[in-house]
């Protein structure tokens, strides 16, 4: 009696995982970004993919999304690790947008620790500076980096908005920045080593990583204490932080978030554009959106197409005063245009989903006085102070 040769079962193929996406049909989501999700739901160890109402195409991996895995892949992070928004409270004596923009400071101008030594924005660093990186600090950056006079609208939620000690026409300074440089240099050497695939050293990419999360922590507070003396005030300590470029370890996964901010009871400041009013939310997102909520309004145009069309439609001088009457502080012509009002979403709508998702409760409003995104052209050079002293937080 012969015996058949054994045949194993099949494997079943593995599950992809779940994505949702958490935008109403109204919402503008473009299919690129929701192709994004479900490509990424295919990679080894993804769990769950959440979109936010900003989501929108980005290099690699989605802009505006939440992804738990078991595995850490670095590039669902990107290169700005450590990203995020802060709100910093100020107290002007006379609030005249027009004489306060031309009195912010050159924040393309890195803060040296030997040649700024005595320079009074070093009064927010508590200890060293993490990683010992000086490339770049205290500067904003470029992309959709700002740093913004603004002051608080509308009151929508009195009983958080008591919380936080905010009130309707309070001034406040909104920073958006991230490790510039360190972010870049850690996602470069895990490239080098495993390209896109995840990281064969997940310890030693979380302590790099959280080395930038700190840094760029550190370097929203730089920013905002430099803007602030400028201005005429002392420096404050941020009301709201929040990273939206980072993982963490959380019931046993890796969650990353791209362009997505933690939503588990945090305050989160949702930027819109320099034309209209950001959100300062109370964030309260369950599992299903990976505990995240939107970080912004999210792009609706490349950068391409809103140059494009932003030359055809507006002039330089429309585009440094808004419909709010605010002033934008931009000598990058082609950052004016790149980063215009049109080419974003409509951030009403983005807050509107996450509440109708159950994600946010919105608390006020702020309204842009004066939006700084590099120095204007002409702009005097500020003189370098005498080197001296020691350099600050190396290792």
């Amino acid at each position: 009696m012969s015996v058949p040769p054994f045949r194993p079962e099949p494997r079943p193929e593995p599950t992809p995982a779940t994505v949702t996406v958490f935008a109403s049909p109204t919402s503008w989501v473009e299919s690129d970004a929701v192709d994004q999700c479900r490509q990424l739901a295919a990679l080894h160890g993804m769990v769950h993919v959440a979109g936010m109402p900003d989501l929108h195409p980005g290099k690699g991996a989605p802009i505006g999304a939440a992804m738990t895995s078991t595995v850490l892949y670095p590039h669902l992070v990107g290169s700005d690790i450590g990203c995020g928004i802060a709100v910093f409270p100020i107290a002007l004596k006379r609030v005249v947008p027009e004489r306060l923009a031309a009195r912010f400071p050159d924040l393309d101008r890195p803060l040296d620790p030997d040649r700024d030594a005595d320079d009074p924005a070093w009064s927010v660093l508590d200890g060293d500076i993490p990683a010992g990186h000086l490339d770049g600090l205290g500067t904003v950056g470029r992309g959709n980096h700002f740093v913004e006079l603004a002051r608080v609208g509308e009151v929508l939620d009195p009983g958080h908005a008591a919380r936080l000690r905010l009130t309707a026409g309070d001034t406040v300074l909104v920073v958006h920045s991230g490790s510039r440089g360190l972010g870049e240099r850690i996602l470069r050497a895990h490239t080098e080593q495993c390209g896109a695939g995840p990281t064969e050293d997940p310890a030693g990419y979380l302590a790099r990583h959280d080395d930038a999360v700190r840094w760029g922590s550190l370097n929203r507070r730089l920013l905002a204490a430099r803007a602030a003396i400028a201005l005429g005030a002392e420096p404050t300590a941020p009301i709201v932080d929040q990273c939206h470029n980072l993982v963490e370890v959380r019931d046993g996964h890796y969650l990353h978030r791209k362009g997505a901010a933690p939503g588990d009871g945090r305050d989160v400041l949702v930027a819109g554009t320099r034309g209209t009013p950001s959100y300062l939310v109370a964030a309260h997102a369950g599992a299903q959106a990976n505990h995240s909520v939107a970080h912004g309004a999210g792009r609706k145009m490349s950068r391409a197409d809103a140059l494009r069309r932003g030359r055809a439609k507006h002039t330089v001088k429309e585009l440094r005063r808004t419909p709010l009457g605010s002033l934008v502080v931009c000598g990058d012509r082609q950052l004016l245009f790149e980063e215009a009002p049109t080419a974003y979403k409509r951030i009403e709508q983005v807050v509107g989903d996450l509440v109708a998702h159950g994600l946010a409760t919105p608390v006020t409003t702020t309204v842009p006085l004066v939006t700084y995104k590099t120095p204007d052209v002409g702009m005097p050079p500020r003189a370098d102070r005498r080197p001296e002293r020691r350099r600050r937080g190396q290792r």
